[in-house]
C-alpha cells in the first residue's frame, strides 16, 4: 500500500502501540459509506477490530454521512464486518489469544477499486515506550540536520 493511495491513516495507532504484524482485509460497505471514504471521510482513530464468532468485524469507526446522500444514508458508527480468508482469520485467533495482543486499523485504501482496511497485530505500549520513541525519533532529526548542515 502506498500513502498517496490512502484514503486514511491511523497515525495514533503506532504511538500507542507496538505493530507486531500488518494484514490486509476487505470492507463490507454499503454504497453512500464508499463514497464517503472517497471524499476522506473516515475516522480509525477510536477504532478497534474484535474476533467475534469466527469472523472479524471493525467497530468504532466513525464514517461520516455522504454529503449528497439522502434519508437512506448510513449510520455513521455502524460495526462492519472485515474480509478475510478462513485460514488468515484463524491464524490471527491463535496470535490473539496470547494477553496484552489486539487489532487496530492502520490505514483504509482503495486497491483495483475495492476499499480495504489494513489492520495491524499490536501490542499496546506504556508510558514510557512512547517517552522512549519520542526521545529516538528526535535524535534521528537532530543527526539528519547535523549532517545537512556539513
Amino acid at each position: 500500500m502506498t500513502d498517496a493511495s490512502a484514503a486514511a491513516r491511523n497515525r495514533k495507532a503506532f504511538h500507542n502501540y507496538e505493530i507486531l504484524e500488518k494484514y490486509e482485509a476487505g470492507i463490507a460497505l454499503k454504497g453512500t459509506e464508499v463514497k464517503s471514504i472517497r471524499d476522506g471521510r473516515i475516522n480509525l482513530q477510536d477504532g478497534f477490530v474484535r474476533l467475534m464468532k469466527g469472523e472479524l468485524i471493525m467497530m468504532n469507526v466513525h464514517i461520516s454521512p455522504y454529503s449528497h446522500g439522502n434519508i437512506n444514508n448510513h449510520p455513521e458508527m455502524r460495526d462492519r464486518k472485515l474480509l478475510m480468508h478462513r485460514k488468515e482469520i484463524d491464524r490471527i485467533a491463535g496470535k490473539l489469544s496470547k494477553a496484552g495482543l489486539t487489532i487496530v486499523p492502520l490505514a483504509v485504501y482503495f486497491k483495483k477499486g475495492k476499499a480495504k482496511v489494513e489492520i495491524g497485530l499490536a501490542k499496546g505500549k506504556q508510558a514510557f515506550d512512547k517517552r522512549e520513541t519520542i526521545k529516538k525519533r528526535d535524535l534521528q532529526r537532530e543527526e539528519a540536520r547535523y549532517k545537512i548542515n556539513l
